[in-house]
């Protein structure tokens, strides 16, 4: 859903500032360099952001268990953890899950 709102958003910044009808320009790859910068990511930065998605939502019982063993030996952590979740509050303050 969010892959569908980001193409709508660039297609509607391509036809703004395009200045020409969509439907007559015979050359889209001229249209291509019309989304704003920032727009896209490198390939390496979009990996890692699908990694640590895929990764937080397979976990396994004993790997939450263990995050939420090295979390419960900062008191901030967890607190953290009892607000917003062992996920949320690991990430915070220790990166990225390892596994």
């Amino acid at each position: 859903m969010k892959t569908f709102i980001v193409l709508v958003l660039c297609s509607l910044a391509v036809y703004m500032t395009s200045g020409t009808d969509v439907n007559t320009s015979l050359e889209p790859a001229k249209t291509l360099n019309a989304c704003p910068a920032g727009l896209f990511v490198e390939k390496d930065e979009a990996s890692a952001v699908v990694r640590q998605k895929r990764a937080a939502a397979e976990l396994s019982l004993a790997q939450l268990e263990s995050l939420k063993e090295v979390c419960e030996a900062n008191m901030a952590c967890e607190h953290m953890m009892d607000t917003n979740g062992i996920i949320a509050a690991y990430t915070a303050y220790y990166g990225p899950i390892p596994y």
